[in-house]
C-alpha cells in the first residue's frame, strides 16, 4: 500500500517545501524571532579576535556537571549575562533548501508509512484528514515546543507554520488517499 502513497508523499513534500517558503518570506511569520544586537560590530569584532569556530555555545559554561555546581559557575550563572550561541559554518542557502526539501520527504515518507498501519484502503475524506494532520501536528510541532521550554525561542511562527503543515498533509493524503 505505500507504494500507492508515493504520489501524495512527493505532493505533500512539495507543497510544505512552498509554505514554509511562504511563512519565512512572504507572510514573515519568523521576522521577530530574533533581535540585533546592540554594539553588534564590536561584538562582531570580539568573536573574530577570539577565532571563535564554528558550534553550539552556552554561557556560562562548563565541561562537568561537577563545575556547574562550583561558586565560581553559580556566580556567573547568577551575575548574567547567561545564554546559548550558534556559530554557523559558512553554508550557502542552496544546501539549507535542499535539506529543508529532503526533510520534508522524510516526513512525509514516514507519515504516509504511519497512515498504512491505521488506516484502511477505501477511508473517507475526514478519517484520513483527522489522522493525517494529526500526527503531522505531532512532528512538525513537538520537538520545537520543547526546544523552546529550554532555549527561550519565540515560538508562535512555528506554532502557525505546525498547523497549517498539518492541515496541508491532512488535505493531500485526504484527497489522495487509496480506494479499497
Amino acid at each position: 500500500m505505500l507504494t500507492s502513497l508515493l504520489v501524495p508523499i512527493i505532493l505533500s513534500a512539495i507543497a510544505l517545501f512552498f509554505a514554509s517558503f511562504l511563512s519565512w518570506m512572504v507572510l514573515q511569520l519568523h521576522r521577530n524571532d530574533w533581535k540585533k544586537m546592540e554594539k553588534e560590530d564590536e561584538f562582531l569584532k570580539t568573536m573574530t579576535d577570539l577565532n571563535v569556530p564554528q558550534g553550539n555555545y552556552m554561557f556560562p559554561g562548563c565541561d562537568t556537571p561537577a563545575e556547574m555546581k562550583t561558586e565560581e559557575y553559580q556566580q556567573k550563572w547568577n551575575n548574567g549575562p547567561a545564554g546559548v550561541m550558534t556559530v554557523f559554518p559558512k553554508v550557502g542557502m542552496g544546501k539549507k533548501l535542499g535539506l529543508t526539501f529532503v526533510y520534508f520527504l522524510i516526513v512525509s515518507f514516514c507519515l504516509a508509512y504511519l497512515s498504512t498501519l491505521a488506516i484502511a484502503p477505501g477511508a473517507e475524506f475526514r478519517v484520513v484528514f483527522r489522522f493525517m494532520s494529526t500526527a503531522g501536528l505531532l512532528v512538525f510541532l513537538s520537538s520545537v515546543v520543547q526546544h523552546s521550554i529550554w532555549f527561550h525561542n519565540r515560538i508562535i511562527g512555528h506554532i502557525i507554520e505546525s498547523i497549517l503543515y498539518a492541515a496541508i498533509v491532512g488535505i493531500i493524503f485526504g484527497f489522495m488517499w487509496p480506494v479499497a
